[in-house]
């Protein structure tokens, strides 16, 4: 018989192990030591955090499961250390993710936006040169209203990429520990 707590990680409820809370907690302290961004590690832990709750609602499913060991090893492997690293040598080797890529999401990319963000995330969601759309849409409207409608339609549906995991999803890229505090906006 194990012992289970009830936990808060990205602001949901989750039932673990004892043995993988612990393990959880382990890595979330290394991690923020290793983050060395002063008052806005808070910022990263928070999107870590949320990270990790979408892989455990992920790896769950729909029916009521407990978080055990096993999965709380795979996910510390596949979002890793803020410096690429390895927490220590009990957890599995980064291979089995290597070739891990995310499907990409549509997100207006406030990083580089001239108006709303809307050709910049559309290029990086069709993996084509921004100015190339930014050219397709100034013919399109020049041609017809169709340009500036299909601008105004993206701009009101696709949300503006806020945290450093929406900006990973939006370039198709793991959510990894690394990236996360590569796309942080304190840095």
């Amino acid at each position: 018989m194990k012992k289970v707590v009830t936990v808060g990680i990205g602001k949901k409820s989750f039932v673990m192990d004892e043995d993988a809370y612990q393990k959880l907690g382990i890595y979330l302290t290394k991690f923020k030591e290793k983050t060395e961004m002063g008052v806005h590690s808070a910022d990263v832990m928070e999107d870590l955090e949320e990270r990790i709750a979408e892989l455990f609602t992920e790896a769950l499913g729909t029916r009521y499961q407990v978080v055990n060991i096993a999965t709380v090893n795979n996910i510390i492997v596949q979002l890793g250390m803020p410096d690429g690293s390895q927490m220590d040598d009990s957890f599995a080797t980064s291979s089995e993710f290597s070739g891990y890529r995310t499907a990409r999401k549509l997100y207006r990319n406030p990083d580089d936006k001239t108006i709303g963000g809307v050709c910049s995330g559309l290029a990086l969601y069709l993996n084509i040169d921004v100015i190339l759309v930014r050219v397709l849409f100034i013919i399109a409207l020049f041609l017809g209203s169709a340009g500036f409608w299909a601008y105004i339609i993206i701009w009101l549906v696709a949300p503006l990429a806020r945290t450093s995991a929406q900006k990973c999803e939006m370039r198709g890229i793991p959510v990894t520990a690394e990236n996360l505090r590569r796309f942080s906006s304190y840095r």
